[in-house]
């Protein structure tokens, strides 16, 4: 395949060709200002916290000799460094570049140092006073360290040539192959991420021994060569080889990092049997492991997918490095397959967890991406890392922060997303304001502007400015949700047609000026669970196009929390001002919430900040279930509610008295912006209140 040079993904044949980013620019939009907000601002702040938290000066500790005293963080501490320096050489592409190749170099002078001649590169194992080398495959995490450097070695060459960090990285994956090849140590890393870099850094240089390296790692996966954890095999994924697995299982990022280089893998050594598996495995876990969002991961006790169906949205885990591992998954196998239903899932996590993970401003994120809080956070410590799984607010920083990385560089590098071509034409994928140039088989030139109010709007209005003499062809994605009618395509001489959703096309021989509009019906509608999520049974959430709504307890009266709402599915939610939806429902009589503030005493409190009591994935978090004999005759609770016994004989159940009200829902990726809050995606359904008389 040829076209960019300047691609975080690059495979040597597929459907489609992805289009890089000297092809590719968002000129504005909702990608502009966040892609704008993570070069002002996030990438300083990353680096500066890894600097005041010591994670870039473990490697001066490593060459000074003092690492066994001064070393700080976990063990993947490194890996953030090299993901930081990532996502500065994507940026570097766009603009700032002489400034941002500046920090590389500091970066990197800093790096280079604490390479060992042969090339092994960590600063937690292999020193004095440290674990040997390669002693905790389970855990270590070393080949993950390379697996970012490599990638950040790759990106700089791509994006800006290939510098002293893309020489550190290639001795990097040359240790590796020595170590791990044939006649070495015939074993895995228990997180896998090594194997889809090495497969780009063979792409990149040309070298086989990476990919053949790569194709050894997926292989051995699935062997039984990591010991046995607390969680079990499917943890590392190291329960069945990759090509009878059914499913994604196990820790959500691992197995996602995991799937993403099997499918490099199947690409370049044209494995078929391969590629389907992973197939079948994206299959089976997003229709029964993947919450609304596009978030996966329903466990916090070890990060990892649950059984089907398995998905409480209070404890949702849905990690945002899961999210970003989840995208690189899907944009392989809409590459490699041309299918939109990957497309599909790529926009909905976008949209709904990675753009929900950075605040406003850029300088702090969720970690873990809830469905449902059900307590007011507290306002992390500005100065202060925080417990990595707690998503009360947004934080600055974690003891686990591989997350701010991640969203960095996936912003970074997001242009890449949007679009592809084949020998045919050009296809539009994800939809932003942007300009498009690039060239076609045989050498025919092609460019385009897209301009949209996407996703607020639904209207993606794309001009053509260049054009071969020839017809080729433009397609657009027409998103699954737009289901019903009401999508139309315009095409250049006014004629309109509906389309459905998956891919629709216009093949003519296009004349700079020419204007295509697909016009999608963003209308908020309710969405219904699968009846088999018990979690959410009786529930019912709101999406406008591709964005999830939420219910947030700053937009209720005084006095009430989310838990409080119960909305009528039977009447469809109406746009509200300022992009807010406005549902039909209710509020039931709010219970004493100081308790559920300030903690119950004798609770304990886990690593998310949840109570144990509320730790129970079969939970129905809308249970409100009778008024108990505490409870007024106005439904409101007495001075007892709160301490009596839950569960009331089915025949003297009463259902929750309420008060009709309108509902303002805002969008998911929004929340947690305007201090701290409950907030809910699944709302429980009722029956409106009986109307006034007189009215």
């Amino acid at each position: 395949m040829t076209g960019s040079a300047v691609l975080p993904v690059a495979p040597s044949r597929g459907r489609l060709r992805p289009l890089g980013l000297d092809e590719v620019t968002i000129t504005g939009g909702f990608w502009a200002l966040r892609r704008q907000v993570n070069a002002t601002a996030t990438l300083d702040h990353c680096r500066d916290w890894m600097e005041r938290v010591g994670w870039t000066g473990n490697f001066r500790a490593a060459v000074e000799g003092r690492i066994q005293r001064d070393r700080r963080g976990r063990e993947f501490a490194d890996s953030d460094v090299y993901k930081l320096i990532e996502a500065m050489a994507w940026e570097a592409h766009h603009g700032s570049g002489a400034a941002l190749d500046a920090q590389i170099a500091a970066l990197t002078d800093t790096i280079a140092p604490a390479q060992e001649p042969d090339g092994y590169l960590n600063t937690a194992f292999g020193r004095p006073g440290q674990q040997p080398r390669y002693s905790d495959l389970e855990w270590g995490h070393e080949l993950y360290c390379y697996g970012h450097l490599i990638q950040a070695g790759v990106a700089q060459m791509r994006a800006r040539g290939e510098g002293e960090l893309a020489k550190i990285a290639r001795r990097a994956a040359d240790h590796v192959c020595a170590a791990f090849g044939p006649g070495g140590i015939e074993r895995v890393c228990g997180h896998p991420e090594i194997e889809t870099a090495l497969v780009e850094l063979a792409r990149a240089t040309g070298e086989q021994r990476y990919l053949d390296q790569a194709a050894l790692f997926v292989d051995r996966r699935g062997r039984h060569t990591l010991a046995e954890s607390e969680f079990g095999r499917a943890y590392h994924q190291d329960d069945v080889p990759v090509r009878e697995a059914t499913t994604l299982r196990g820790h959500a990022v691992r197995a996602l990092y995991l799937a993403a280089g099997a499918v490099d893998v199947a690409v370049e050594t044209r494995d078929d049997a391969l590629l389907a598996a992973v197939v079948r495995q994206w299959e089976t876990a997003v229709a029964r492991r993947t919450y609304l969002t596009g978030g996966m991961g329903s466990h916090h006790r070890d990060e990892s997918f649950g059984d089907d169906f398995v998905l409480p949205p209070d404890r949702a885990y849905s990690e945002t490095c899961a999210a970003v591992a989840s995208v690189m998954l899907s944009w392989r196998l809409l590459l490699a397959t041309g299918e939109p239903h990957y497309a599909d899932l790529a926009e909905r996590t976008l949209f709904n967890v990675v753009a929900t993970s950075p605040s406003e401003d850029g300088r702090t994120f969720f970690y873990a991406n809830t469905l449902h809080r059900r307590r007011r956070g507290t306002t992390p410590a500005a100065h202060a890392q925080s417990p990595r799984a707690d998503s009360g607010l947004r934080a600055p920083w974690f003891a686990v922060s591989c997350c701010p990385t991640n969203v960095a560089r996936t912003l970074a590098l997001l242009p890449a997303y949007l679009a592809t071509a084949d020998d045919d034409g050009v296809q539009l994928h994800q939809y932003a304001d942007a300009e498009l140039a690039t060239s076609l088989a045989g050498g025919r030139d092609v460019a385009l502007q897209v301009r949209t109010d996407y996703p607020s709007g639904g209207s993606v209005s794309v001009r053509i400015d260049r054009s071969p003499e020839h017809p080729w062809t433009l397609s657009l994605r027409v998103p699954a949700w737009a289901t019903g009618a009401g999508a139309r395509l315009v095409d250049p001489d006014g004629v309109g047609r509906a389309v459905t959703p998956g891919t629709v096309a216009v093949t003519r021989r296009f004349r700079p000026g020419d204007e295509i509009r697909l016009e999608l019906p963003v209308a908020p509608r309710w969405i219904a669970p699968d009846p088999r999520i018990d979690a959410v049974r009786g529930t019912a959430a709101v999406q406008r196009g591709p964005l999830v709504y939420c219910a947030e307890s700053v937009d209720l009266p005084p006095g009430h929390e989310v838990d409080a709402v119960r909305v009528n599915p039977s009447v469809q939610p109406q746009d509200g001002p300022d992009g807010s939806v406005v549902a039909s429902g209710a509020l039931v009589a709010a219970p004493d919430v100081r308790a559920a503030e300030s903690g119950t005493p004798g609770e304990s409190t886990d690593s998310a900040g949840e109570t144990d009591a509320e730790t129970d994935a079969g939970t129905d978090a809308g249970t409100d279930a009778y008024t108990h004999p505490d409870t007024n005759a106005d439904g409101r609770a007495g001075p007892d509610a709160d301490t009596r016994w839950p569960y009331a004989p089915l025949d003297e159940a009463a259902a929750p008295v309420g008060e009709r009200a309108d509902i303002v829902l805002v969008p998911y990726h929004s929340w947690a912006n305007r201090g701290p809050s409950t907030m809910r995606v699944w709302l429980p359904t009722t029956p409106p209140p009986p109307e006034p008389p007189g009215r």
